[in-house]
């Protein structure tokens, strides 16, 4: 009995010493009603290519996805020129040889590096994560990639940093290798929104939703729909019930 007490007891310590107030906000995807703001979706893609895609790849995208029905929803002449923008190495050709070319509606999502050697070897020996289900692999999910972003601060007295490590008040243990990527006027919306640091890391943390839930307005409307049908159904089977009922003659 006294281990067990000993380690629920390092537990609830660990538990609350790990626990944290994520910063918050307004979400438009949240409820049973919710939807992505197509608005945010395409800032939030501009954050990704101009700010994070030098690190960060996103390997279950496709370029036509910008375009599908429920998400960021770019013209098709839109998206295919974001595609042509990148440079994708195909091959090999009659010549057994790799080429690049422009890239199409149906190519992944450019890598920043070959591979994870490269990327590890750029990062200082840390691998940047893949950001395409990035918000459903961490706890807290868009509060925590919300807040991270807005996370970083001076250092509390008492508190050292290696080299190339900085203090961020949200993440694990509070130190991180990544350098604050955000500050207000990093990018030049199109839209004229202000792009402070917490609009950016609202309208990201919007485009990694949907990246990980690129179904998530269908889903919505499915469930919707299956509420409606279950509500129909009991109250048919309720006066069913009352009909079938009525035809027995209580006992006094």
């Amino acid at each position: 009995m006294l281990i067990l007490s000993f380690f629920s007891l390092n537990s609830i310590q660990t538990f609350a010493a790990e626990k944290v107030d994520y910063l918050k906000t307004d979400w438009s995807f949240k409820g049973l009603f919710g939807k992505f703001d197509r608005a945010a979706l395409q800032r939030g893609y501009q954050v990704y290519t101009e700010v994070c895609a030098s690190c960060h790849s996103m390997k279950y995208l496709s370029y036509r996805n910008l375009s599908e029905e429920g998400g960021p929803e770019f013209s098709e002449a839109a998206a295919k020129a974001i595609a042509a923008s990148f440079e994708v190495t195909d091959g090999p050709n009659a010549d057994g040889e790799m080429f690049t070319r422009p890239g199409k509606l149906s190519d992944k999502f450019v890598m920043p590096y070959d591979n994870v050697k490269a990327a590890q070897a750029a990062n200082g020996g840390a691998y940047p994560p893949d950001m395409s289900v990035l918000v459903k692999a961490r706890g807290g999910g868009v509060d925590y990639i919300y807040s991270l972003l807005q996370g970083y601060d001076d250092p509390p007295s008492g508190v050292a940093l290696d080299d190339g490590v900085y203090y961020n008040k949200y993440m694990y243990g509070n130190k991180i290798r990544m350098a604050a990527p955000l500050s207000d006027g990093i990018v030049e919306y199109g839209d004229g929104t202000n792009a402070s640091v917490e609009q950016m890391s609202k309208d990201v943390t919007t485009f990694l939703m949907w990246a990980a839930e690129p179904h998530l307005e269908a889903r919505h409307q499915m469930g919707f729909k299956a509420i409606v049908y279950l509500i129909i159904l009991t109250i048919l089977v309720y006066f069913s019930m009352k009909k079938i009922w009525s035809r027995v003659e209580s006992e006094v």
